[in-house]
């Protein structure tokens, strides 16, 4: 056989070689082949375009449910934090990261749409009038998954972080989770959507550690409990940015029930 064909022969074998892992890897995702091809996507366009390097193993378990919070400060959120959660403690493992998410982008046509419904996108009203997201959430939470949420409720320009909604702390308490804090450093911002996917940036996240709620468990979740709770979520989230988050300011009450609770507005916007 000639050298030619020796040379042919090798480069065949290497690219099946590279389709078997690829194929092998993408089967071994626990959320099915369609997250795992979302979440190279994913991690190639924000190596090339946000220049994001894996900084740390993330502390999402690889089985199990957790919820997880972060800072809001792009539309790309939420891809540079999946991107990154690969590389896990125990191990590799690509797990879906289902958020809440704006109904409108849940529910437009295309391939938003279609990367929404596979990624498993829970639909948020921006009014927050329903609570079915919120117990959706939980249903997914009570499944053993994980659940991600913006608890700023919209994208933040400012500085440090917005308030929360105490909708972070009622999940954590009903579900008894554990809440992974995420802070995204540098998130890349544009005057539009499509804007923001087409700046360059110098993007990584910061990961921490399961925040103990433990103590609160047993306790009844008042208003007073939930801002506490609150307050406590956010300021591990803050503590990972170097920032404070900004106090809430508690709801009018009628006859000791908030007016408006708005529990189901805790997702990305």
């Amino acid at each position: 056989m000639s050298p030619e064909s020796w040379a042919i022969l090798v480069l065949i074998a290497y690219v099946l070689a590279g389709f078997a892992v690829v194929a092998w890897q993408s089967l071994q995702s626990p959320d099915g082949w369609k997250v795992w091809v979302i979440h190279a996507i994913t991690r190639f366009f924000t190596t090339m375009m946000c220049r994001q390097r894996i900084m740390q193993k993330c502390p999402f378990p690889s089985v199990g449910n957790g919820l997880v919070i972060a800072n809001h400060r792009s539309p790309v959120d939420p891809f540079l934090l999946c991107s990154a959660s690969q590389e896990k403690l125990d191990g590799h493992c690509v797990r879906r990261l289902d958020f809440m998410t704006a109904r409108e982008y849940v529910e437009m046509g295309g391939v938003v749409g279609l990367v929404c419904g596979i990624m498993g996108c829970i639909p948020v009203e921006r009014d927050g009038k329903d609570m079915g997201p919120a117990k959706t959430a939980l249903r997914r939470l009570k499944e053993g998954k994980l659940v991600g949420i913006f608890p700023e409720g919209r994208i933040n320009m400012g500085e440090g972080l917005l308030p929360a909604n105490t909708g972070i702390a009622w999940l954590a308490l009903r579900s008894k989770a554990p809440v992974f804090p995420a802070f995204i450093h540098d998130a890349p911002y544009g005057t539009t959507m499509v804007n923001s996917f087409l700046k360059r940036t110098k993007s990584y996240v910061t990961y921490g550690d399961a925040i103990d709620l433990t103590d609160y468990y047993d306790l009844k979740p008042t208003p007073a409990i939930l801002d506490e709770v609150t307050e406590l979520l956010m300021t591990h989230l803050g503590a990972l940015g170097g920032v404070k988050p900004t106090p809430r300011v508690r709801p009018e009450r009628t006859n000791g029930v908030a007016t408006n609770p708005q529990l189901a507005t805790v997702g990305a916007e």
